[in-house]
């Protein structure tokens, strides 16, 4: 005989508390891979500028990197980078079996991690946009 389980609707918003540090470090590392494949796709577009030739491309780079919502991005994209990379690391250390008891702890420190290297490089980021 099998028994069914209400897990609740999306809109069941209380159910976000009831995560596990586990599972915010699997959403987070699903969503920083869907932003890395859409940046992907965004890089290959500016990238395809040069068919245009080497002066749209530079113009079209140029252009960009005057932005300070372009500036704002990269740091996004750091962050998001950072994470995905560090999360990957703790999933891969778990895997082989390391530090399984300290699962929680080795995700907050690479969300800390993450938010310390994303910290200092703003000024990297945001000092040639002026």
């Amino acid at each position: 005989m099998s028994q069914s389980y209400n897990r609740g609707t999306i809109e069941s918003f209380g159910r976000w508390r009831e995560f596990s540090a586990g599972m915010w470090a699997w959403i987070f590392h699903k969503f920083t891979g869907w932003v890395l494949v859409g940046y992907l796709f965004t890089h290959i577009a500016v990238l395809s500028t040069a068919i245009e030739g080497a002066e749209m491309y530079t113009n079209t780079i140029v252009t960009l990197e005057g932005l300070l919502l372009v500036r704002i991005l990269e740091v996004g994209l750091l962050a998001v980078a950072v994470f995905h990379i560090l999360n990957g690391l703790r999933l891969l250390l778990v895997d082989l079996g390391i530090g399984l008891e300290s699962q929680d702890k080795s995700f907050y420190a690479s969300v800390i991690l993450t938010g310390a290297i994303t910290v200092a490089s703003v000024p990297t980021f945001i000092a040639g946009a002026f």
